[in-house]
């Protein structure tokens, strides 16, 4: 605009269009971000509010049928903590309060989080969930007594994970004397991320039930770099062509979580979701896309838009799964599909879960939960 404030008595036509075109050039990049970061922080907030009324008076969140209560629970508080508010403070603090309380009182005593009856034969996942949720207000609790009590809940589930876990180190749906020692790859990560967000909240987590569980989803993991649905008895080698790209996404944020970034493992994992599910920069459809999505989200969030070019040195930087590409292909199809009450509905665990998953990823940088952190 200097050009337009010169000394000089008359400014040529010329010089007033080039000023013009460089101010609206300088302007326009910067607009359009924040008409993007409008329709994110709307999208947000009608999201969030639709999880406040749809609360139940107990405290709980539940799907269709009053089922996957738990889970629900977990996921929606999730969410809310990352609005950043506490169940001490903040625009959704009666509501995280109600939650947690709802916890407090259905602990059993064998340490499984939840009441097993609503979470519809799948228990395990509301245990994981619920895990990372109550370890993510434990470690932001200030109350003495409060943190007593998630405390002594957090060791309980703790404990209850570990017996839970099958001789392969995996777990399933229910706990391996439940399943008959069943175990698959979606309910495994649910508890390795569960079980480091206690141990990154200070609760003790036995380091073999960790490893155990690690090495289950590497012998998971076939030639092509996929995560297959269930290892089968014997732990043998897990065959191409049973990949499950939601799985795999799964994995790299589990493996991501914990800070480990340059495993052999996690580099075949990130190959094999940029080749199943993030072709020529646009997200492809697995019948799971809430679940993909979420895990995915998580895992490009942390590659950022620098970490994909320093694990793979050799590939174009055009080819990158980076975390802006990500966000210009998936927040405006967030905030066009996001129905008028604010939430969304259509995926495989219903408008409670998905509501949570997408949540999730568009308030990611407010880095408001550790857990979540690059």
């Amino acid at each position: 605009m200097s050009v337009l404030r010169t000394p000089r008595p008359v400014a040529t036509f010329t010089t007033v269009a080039l000023a013009v075109v460089l101010a609206l050039s300088a302007a326009g990049p910067a607009g359009a971000q924040d008409k993007k970061k409008a329709s994110t922080d709307a999208a947000v907030e009608k999201g969030l509010e639709w999880l406040k009324r749809t609360q139940e008076p107990n405290g709980a969140w539940t799907q269709g049928g009053g089922q996957y209560t738990t889970a629900a629970t977990a996921l929606a508080g999730l969410a809310l903590l990352m609005e950043g508010s506490t169940p001490k403070e903040g625009k959704y603090s009666d509501q995280l309060s109600k939650a947690v309380d709802w916890f407090l009182k259905r602990s059993q005593t064998n340490g499984l989080l939840g009441t097993p009856a609503t979470e519809g034969g799948r228990y395990i996942y509301g245990h994981g969930f619920g895990m990372l949720f109550l370890a993510c207000v434990y470690g932001e609790e200030e109350d003495p007594a409060t943190r007593r009590k998630l405390e002594a809940m957090l060791k309980r589930a703790v404990e209850f994970s570990g017996k839970a876990q099958t001789r392969q180190g995996g777990w399933g749906y229910v706990s391996a004397a439940d399943g008959s020692d069943f175990d698959e790859g979606s309910t495994t990560i649910t508890q390795l991320q569960g079980l480091r967000a206690c141990r990154n909240a200070g609760i003790v987590v036995p380091k073999s039930v960790i490893d155990r569980a690690v090495e289950y989803l590497r012998k998971s993991t076939t030639s092509r770099g996929g995560v297959i649905y269930n290892l089968g008895p014997g732990g043998q080698a897990a065959q191409a062509g049973g990949e499950r790209p939601a799985i795999t996404a799964a994995a790299v944020a589990c493996g991501f979580s914990s800070g480990n970034y340059d495993d052999k493992y996690a580099k075949m994992w990130i190959k094999y979701c940029k080749d199943s599910i993030w072709q020529n920069g646009r997200l492809q459809s697995s019948g799971f896309d809430d679940y993909q999505n979420y895990y995915f989200g998580q895992a490009v969030f942390v590659l950022g838009d620098d970490r994909y070019g320093k694990l793979f040195p050799d590939d174009k930087k055009d080819s990158w799964i980076t975390w802006s590409k990500f966000k210009d292909a998936t927040f405006a199809h967030f905030a066009g599909t996001q129905a008028s009450d604010g939430s969304w509905n259509g995926g495989y665990g219903g408008p409670v879960f998905t509501t949570a998953f997408n949540l999730t990823l568009l308030q990611l940088e407010k880095n408001i939960l550790p857990f979540y952190h690059r």
